[in-house]
């Protein structure tokens, strides 16, 4: 079994907080079901969001989602100018028999627009 990490990332309307824990909750979800994983299969997930979302930690989000003994770290990403606004991002670290070629990153919402070269 091999180690492998996994990216994607939704943007939200608002800050607010029934938006973070709800497009967290998607973005979780996404990230398992198009890779044929579970919580069990996670090591580790990294949530960041941009520097204007605060209304809630991503990581309390995907913990309300079910990743309840799952190591996870919020971060704020850094601000760079003209940046899409209102992103959470996430980087999982999982076991895995998936090959490196076959891991599905996820990319949701207006947040689809950061990685064009990806096929949905």
């Amino acid at each position: 079994m091999a180690v492998r990490a996994i990216r994607g990332a939704t943007q939200i309307e608002a800050d607010e907080r029934d938006q973070v824990l709800e497009a967290t909750a998607e973005l979780v979800r996404e990230v398992l079901e198009r890779n044929g994983l579970t919580a069990e299969d996670l090591i580790s997930v990294v949530l960041t969001a941009t520097p204007d979302v605060v209304s809630e930690f991503p990581a309390y989000a995907a913990r309300m989602a079910g990743l309840a003994d799952v190591p996870l770290l919020s971060a704020t990403e850094i601000d760079v100018p003209g940046a899409m606004p209102r992103v959470i991002r996430l980087l999982a670290h999982v076991e895995t028999d998936l090959p490196r070629a076959s891991v599905k990153h996820v990319y949701l919402r207006g947040a689809a627009g950061l990685r064009t070269d990806l096929s949905r």
